[in-house]
Order: C-alpha cells, then structure tokens, then sequence
C-alpha cells in the first residue's frame, strides 16, 4: 500500500510540473512567434514558392554529384576492371550529357 502512494505522489508530482512547465513555454513574444528569427520583420511570407529554375538547377547539382560520387570509386576499379568500366562510365557520362543539354537547351543556366 505504502508503495503504491509513493508511485501516485510522484505521478502526481511529475504531471503537476510538466504542465508547469508547458504553461512557461507558451508565453512568446511576437518577434519569437514569427518564421524568421533573425532580428528584423521577414520581407516575404515563410511558405513563398520558388522560381521553377531553381527546381532544375537543383536536379542538374544532384546529377553532377551522382557523377562525382560515381567517379571516385571508379577510379579505384578503373585498374582493376579495365575496358568493361571504361564503357561503364562511357554510358554514365552520356545520360548526364543529356540531361545537361536538356538542362541549357530549356534555359537553366541563364539567370534572368
């Protein structure tokens, strides 16, 4: 019995004091309350939506970073494997290339 008074009393005690606690952490004030928490008024809305271009430069980084994390285990592999990973990277390099054509023939390099 004596047990389980001591288990209620610190239930009891812990419920007390984290809605203590989440009662304090509600109060903020309005520049804590914004989305931009550097000191000034945000110029825009935190949910603007993005330019379409920068979707694409997104996805061409992606594809150069593939590359690049492709390249540097295949040059480990290069001297062991020979011509079959020379046309390996032949055809990687080629669908990269194509997606970058893609990329300058829609205009994504150019930042208007």
């Amino acid at each position: 019995m004596a047990t389980l008074l001591v288990i209620a009393f610190w239930t009891a005690a812990s419920v007390a004091l984290a809605l203590a606690l989440s009662r304090l952490q509600n109060r903020t004030s309005a520049p804590q309350a914004a989305p931009f928490l550097g000191g000034g008024t945000p110029d825009t809305h935190a949910w603007q939506r993005y330019h379409f271009r920068a979707y694409t430069m997104t996805l061409l980084f992606i594809a150069f970073e593939m590359e690049m994390m492709f390249m540097y285990p295949w040059a480990v592999v290069f001297v062991s494997e020979g011509l079959k990973a020379m046309a390996e990277m032949g055809m990687f390099l080629t669908i990269l290339a194509v997606g970058i054509l893609y990329g300058w023939r829609e205009g994504v390099f150019r930042w208007e």
